[in-house]
C-alpha cells in the first residue's frame, strides 16, 4: 500500500511538475511575442522567411496560439498576445501584405550580397575562389545562423524606413486635405454670409421703395405749415444771376 501510495503521489508530482515548466513555457512565448519586431509578421510566428506559404502560416499559428490562448495560459498580457498572432496570421494569409513583406526581404537580400561582394574583393585572390567557388559557398553562407541574422535586422531596417515613408505621406495627404477642407469651409461660410446679406436687402425692399416715394412726395408737395423758398422771376431786371431776355436789332 506504501509503494502504492508513493508511486501515486509521484506520478502526481510529477504531473504538477510538467504543468509548471509548461506554464512558464507559455509565459516566456508570450513574451517573446510581445516583444517582436511590430512591422513583421514573420516574427511573430516564428517563420523563415522562404516558409510562407498559406498551409505553413496556418500551421504554425494554430501551434503557437494554443501556447498563448488566454483559457491555458495565466500570464496576465496572454490576450494581447493571442491577438498579436493573429494579426500576423492574417497579414501573411493576405496576398498582396505578404508580397510586400517578401519584396523587402528581396531588397535586404541584396543589399546584404553587395556588401558581401565588396567584402570578399579585399580578401586574397585564392580566398575568394574558394568561397565563390559554384556559388556553393554563398548558398552555405546564407543559409547560415550569422546571414539569417543579419537579414532578420536588415529586413526590419527596411521596413522601419518604409513605414517612416508611409507615414510622412499620409500626414502630407492629411495636411492637403486639411486645407481643402478648410477652403471649401470658407468659401461656404462666404456663400452663407452673401445670401444673408441678400435675404435682408430683399427683407427691406419694401421699406426702401416706400421711403423713396414719401421723400418724392415731400419734395414736390410742402407739408402744411412748412416755408418754401419764394421763386424767382426771369424778368426782374434787379437779379444780376437772372438772365435777362437779349435784345435784337
Amino acid at each position: 500500500m506504501g509503494e502504492s501510495n508513493g508511486s501515486v503521489d509521484e506520478d502526481l508530482l510529477l504531473k504538477e511538475f510538467f504543468a509548471e515548466v509548461g506554464e512558464v513555457e507559455r509565459d516566456n512565448e508570450v513574451v517573446r511575442i510581445l516583444s517582436c519586431f511590430k512591422l513583421n509578421p514573420f516574427e511573430f510566428l516564428k517563420l523563415p522567411f522562404d516558409s510562407s506559404s498559406p498551409e505553413d502560416v496556418k500551421k504554425q499559428y494554430r501551434k503557437l496560439s494554443l501556447m498563448v490562448h488566454p483559457d491555458k495560459c495565466k500570464h496576465p498580457q496572454a490576450k494581447e498576445a493571442f491577438g498579436a498572432l493573429a494579426k500576423a496570421q492574417q497579414q501573411l494569409l493576405d496576398q498582396q501584405e505578404r508580397d510586400y513583406i517578401l519584396s523587402q526581404v528581396t531588397s535586404a537580400k541584396e543589399e546584404l550580397r553587395a556588401k558581401r561582394k565588396k567584402q570578399l574583393k579585399k580578401d586574397t585572390a585564392s580566398k575568394l575562389k574558394s568561397l565563390v567557388d559554384e556559388g556553393k559557398s554563398e548558398q552555405e553562407y546564407e543559409q547560415s545562423e550569422e546571414f539569417q541574422q543579419e537579414l532578420k535586422l536588415k529586413v526590419r531596417e527596411l521596413l522601419t524606413e518604409q513605414e517612416w515613408r508611409r507615414r510622412k505621406m499620409a500626414m502630407r495627404i492629411s495636411e492637403e486635405e486639411g486645407r481643402v477642407k478648410k477652403d471649401e469651409e470658407e468659401q461656404k461660410e462666404m456663400w452663407k454670409r452673401k445670401r444673408e446679406h441678400e435675404e435682408q436687402w430683399e427683407g427691406t425692399r419694401e421699406k426702401r421703395v416706400s421711403s423713396w416715394r414719401d421723400f418724392m412726395k415731400s419734395g414736390k408737395k410742402a407739408k402744411k405749415g412748412e416755408l418754401r423758398p419764394p421763386k424767382l422771376k426771369t424778368e426782374d431786371p434787379n437779379k444780376s444771376y437772372v438772365q435777362r431776355p437779349v435784345k435784337r436789332g
